[in-house]
């Protein structure tokens, strides 16, 4: 597929898609006129991209975790990061369950103070 095709079936900007080619999180073959073809596996891969750095993991970290699931190499320091990248973004999780139990109580006192009283 090409390029617009895989932004359009990913939601991702072509932009974005360049970028990635640029950090060699995806490597798509070139046609003889010098068009990028991208084969059905990006997909998942653009979607996966995508959800690392809505997750906060920065283009480096994922071009080294990237291998550990598409190639099938494993090394000690590629899971040493992956096991980071797991504990930094269950860290976040709470912090954010925590922020929404906060959230909760202002709300509960909010709208206590909207009933007119008794």
């Amino acid at each position: 597929m090409r390029i617009g095709e895989l932004a359009r079936r990913t939601g991702v900007s072509v932009r974005s898609l360049r970028y990635y080619e640029e950090q060699h999180l995806v490597v798509p073959t070139r046609t003889a006129g010098g068009q990028r073809c991208y084969d059905e596996e990006a997909v998942g891969r653009v979607a996966l991209i995508q959800l690392l750095f809505q997750a906060g993991v920065g283009s480096r970290d994922v071009t080294a975790i990237l291998p550990c699931v598409y190639s099938g190499t494993t090394t000690p320091d590629m899971v040493e990061r992956l096991v980071a990248e797991r504990d930094r973004i269950e860290h976040q999780a709470q912090e954010l369950a925590r922020t929404l139990d906060r959230l909760d109580e202002v709300i509960v006192q909010a709208r206590q103070r909207l009933r007119p009283a008794a």
